[in-house]
């Protein structure tokens, strides 16, 4: 009997083995497939985001009345505004959605949506004490502070926003944690369409009432902001509207839960999000210095109003365009922290390696054109989207070395948070700011370097950051990268289609106009650039095939002879 027993278990075992397998392969395509998608429609999101972003900074600057001074008395507002938002909420969803993760990758529906509610309520709170501080210290902090009295009315319309970015930003961590970006994406396209739309029409009617001033435009511009994120939050409450019966069978369904007290979820929270939190402070930290430095240090041999107008250019057209990669970039850094977070619970070593290695590679590749291609350009692309107010071609080179470093910096964020080490990006980032600090307040004052000194403080400050987190992320991880496929080809490929792309331009803006020819070597240059990536081969094969579409990619550039 015991033998027969022991046969027809073996029987069993053997029998049930494909099964096994089978599903851990669909399980393992299914995540395979979930963290790219999130990646294409983030990114996506991002770029529209961001085109819409110059659409109403392109008006706004070229608007007669508003311009550089505009942009100046806007920008101080905004890090003020985005350095209370940061301690509010900022570090939130990456917390929020790591936790959550880790309690969804073993089955612990329960536990992830308590986590989300009891999040909720917390920051709804300090979302709230936030905008009560903004509001009512916008005097003090514009004259005192930033000695920009004119900024005191835009931080009061500014002050209603981080209640509202408070609560989205849990939503959005709770949704990214269950492996859905798509509402975030959706949340942040409608945020971005509203704020658009809003900031031509609010501006164009206070225009009117104000008889053109300046200083009440800059304060419309910001009261479109604080109706666009109420916009924001409006899709992502109706959203998870439609998503609770859905959720509730999944709580239903709970294996795993683990009855955890309030106190000790929002001091679970608190731990990740504190140091996430902090990395975003130390970036705010690092323009508000330009916003203390910048115009006290100009005024000190320009006019008050050139001063003003010298910040603008960095704060207003430089900083819109560096951060163009950074916000596409930013797909990887929130779909790593729960990929990175839910594969460790899994103790899936080989998982975490391969995205953090495929992460880091695709962000060089984003990072070094866009360097290079502003580098070269920078004339010609602020004369091309200013017009009426193309100064800054200079400081537009300089700054364009951070792309690279912030862009790389970005995504190691994102994989050391979701691994973990939660402490470095903020050390990292804080060593570089009191480099940025040091240098602005020996460089600005110079009248050989003015705002340019600010500039290379930057560069120095996102440098040193980005040494720092890399050799921290090499300690953790071992990267599937090599210096030939993650510097030397790379920078081949760039040298290439800056070179073609230069070559363009050269030639053709005697014919055809330099606006012409600027858009002409751009598009070249994004075509030679796709074709050098393909042709040197810097992705593998195995990489391509994990891609979207990956396998019919394969089968074209086999038939090519390139694989």
């Amino acid at each position: 009997m015991r033998s027969n027993y022991n046969e027809n278990e073996k029987y069993q075992d053997t029998n049930l083995r494909p099964r096994k397998n089978r599903r851990k392969k669909q399980i393992k395509e299914e995540t395979k497939q979930g963290f790219l998608q999130g990646i294409l429609t983030l990114m996506f999101s991002q770029i529209l985001i961001k085109l819409l972003g110059m659409i109403y900074t392109l008006y706004l600057t070229n608007r007669e009345g508003f311009g550089d001074e505009g942009n100046g008395i806007v920008s101080s507002s905004y890090q003020i505004y985005a350095m209370l938002l940061t301690i509010s909420s900022i570090g939130v969803p990456n917390a929020i959605s790591k936790l959550v993760s880790e309690r969804v990758a073993v089955g612990d529906h329960k536990g992830a949506h308590r986590i989300f509610k009891i999040a909720f309520a917390t920051f709804a709170v300090i979302g709230l004490i936030g905008s009560i501080m903004l509001f009512l210290g916008a005097g003090i902090i514009s004259k005192q502070w930033l000695q920009i009295p004119e900024a005191e009315m835009t931080m009061v319309a500014l002050s209603p926003a981080i209640f509202f970015v408070a609560i989205s930003s849990v939503m959005r961590g709770y949704f990214n944690g269950r492996q859905n970006v798509k509402a975030t994406a959706r949340s942040q396209t409608i945020e971005q369409v509203f704020k658009t739309a809003l900031t031509i029409i609010v501006v164009e009617i206070v225009a009117i009432i104000s008889n053109v001033s300046t200083e009440w435009m800059a304060a419309g511009a910001t009261l479109a902001t604080t109706l666009a994120t109420f916009a924001g939050f409006g899709y992502l409450f109706l959203y998870y509207k439609t998503i609770r019966k859905e959720v509730a069978r999944e709580i239903k369904s709970t294996v795993n839960y683990k009855y955890e007290r309030v106190k000790t979820i929002i001091k679970k929270i608190l731990v990740v999000s504190i140091p996430i939190a902090l990395t975003a402070i130390m970036s705010s930290l690092n323009k508000n210095i330009d916003s203390f430095t910048v115009v006290r240090s100009l005024k000190e041999f320009l006019p008050e109003s050139e001063a003003l107008a010298q910040y603008g250019i960095l704060g207003g057209k430089v900083d819109m365009l560096t951060s163009l990669p950074l916000s596409i970039n930013v797909a990887f850094a929130t779909a790593l922290v729960p990929a990175i977070s839910a594969a460790k619970a899994r103790k899936d070593k080989k998982t975490i390696v391969k995205k953090s290695s495929f992460s880091l590679l695709t962000s060089m590749l984003i990072a070094l054109p866009c360097t290079v291609g502003m580098f070269i350009f920078a004339g010609p692309i602020l004369n091309l989207l200013f017009p009426n107010a193309s100064d800054g071609a200079v400081i537009l080179q300089i700054s364009s070395l951070t792309i690279i470093f912030t862009v790389l910096d970005q995504t190691i964020n994102g994989i050391l948070q979701g691994y973990g080490k939660l402490r470095v990006p903020a050390i990292a980032l804080g060593i570089g700011v009191i480099v940025k600090l040091i240098l602005n307040l020996v460089l600005v004052p110079n009248p050989a370097f003015g705002v340019k000194g600010a500039a290379w403080g930057s560069v120095a400050c996102h440098l040193v950051a980005f040494a720092i987190t890399m050799a921290a992320l090499r300690k953790v991880i071992k990267l599937n990268l090599t210096f030939k496929k993650f510097v030397v080809k790379p920078v081949l490929a760039v040298t290439m289609m800056g070179i073609c792309s230069y070559f363009i331009y050269f030639v053709f803006s005697g014919i055809i106009g330099e606006k012409m020819a600027t858009i002409l070597a751009i598009a070249v240059a994004v075509i030679i650039y796709v074709l050098a990536v393909i042709v040197l081969r810097i992705f593998s094969k195995e990489e391509v095939k994990e891609m979207p579409y990956g396998d019919k990619i394969c089968k074209v550039l086999e038939k090519l002879r390139i694989y």
